[in-house]
């Protein structure tokens, strides 16, 4: 384990963001909204500053702990353009926990340092690569809160998701399609222009990454198919979107961690 910051100021905005997500997360029940989204914005700062240090120092790092923070501070920032619209949005608490987690995580492994890349468009396929990561980590969060929706319906509960499970659903279809579009995307651009981006040689392989990737897009594929052609809602559509999002977590970020933890090549 290393620290992922170098400058003191660096590690002092994860504490901060850390701190941050955390103090949301164990008392936004006490909190009012005005305060809560001071806070929220305050962690959400913290939290990006955070990971421009780790990609723009020296040497830029990256991996799959940056990978699932950068993805975690996505999720924040579309629930807090979703929440200008839609006050009643109820996820602060769970959101905050994961953040904290996540900022955690990417302090004690940092990833891979890149001293030189081999192409100036390479950060440009990991943007690409890591939205559709975000886009598809909001759409699981909504999906988790339809499926709450949908079982407080069934039980004559209140809804304590605060949102309608129609307009639920249909924010979480639009998150899948835009993520869908970046993923493929980047699996396009992967694919043309694979030595332009990691050098000559490295052309197009099927290695886990790349296999975890293509079944990933199949599965959405099939998910926006399924949707549009036979109907597919609810609880069906929502399990189809757990498993892309599985799959698509283990293409980068999974192989990473065996890289980096288990086998330890950094």
């Amino acid at each position: 384990m290393i620290l992922a910051l170098s400058a003191w100021w660096g590690l002092a905005m994860a504490m901060g963001a850390a701190a941050s997500y955390g103090v949301l997360a164990l008392t936004t029940q006490r909190l009012s909204q005005k305060t809560m989204r001071a806070v929220l914005f305050a962690a959400w700062l913290l939290h990006g500053l955070m990971l421009a240090e780790g990609l723009l120092g020296e040497p830029p790092r990256f991996g799959f702990a940056p990978a699932l923070s950068m993805t975690v501070w996505l999720v924040v920032t579309v629930y807090a353009v979703e929440s200008r619209f839609f006050p009643q949005l109820q996820a602060h608490w769970a959101l905050a926990g994961v953040g904290s987690a996540a900022v955690v995580l990417a302090v004690f492994f940092p990833g891979t340092s890149y001293h030189m890349m081999a192409s100036p468009w390479l950060p440009l396929h990991w943007a690409l690569g890591i939205a559709s990561y975000g886009l598809f980590a909001a759409a699981v969060v909504h999906g988790w809160l339809m499926t709450r929706s949908e079982r407080a319906i069934r039980l004559a509960a209140p809804n304590d998701a605060g949102v309608p499970l129609l307009t639920l659903e249909r924010l979480t279809f639009r998150l899948v399609e835009a993520g869908f579009v970046l993923l493929s995307a980047t699996l396009l651009v992967g694919w043309l222009f694979a030595e332009q981006l990691y050098g000559p040689g490295l052309a197009w392989t099927w290695n886990h990454k790349t296999v975890f990737s293509v079944l990933a897009w199949l599965t959405f594929a099939g998910l926006l198919i399924g949707r549009a052609k036979l109907g597919w809602r609810g609880r069906q559509a929502v399990r189809v979107l757990y498993l892309g999002s599985g799959l698509l977590l283990l293409s980068y970020a999974g192989s990473r961690f065996v890289l980096e933890v288990v086998l330890k090549r950094i």
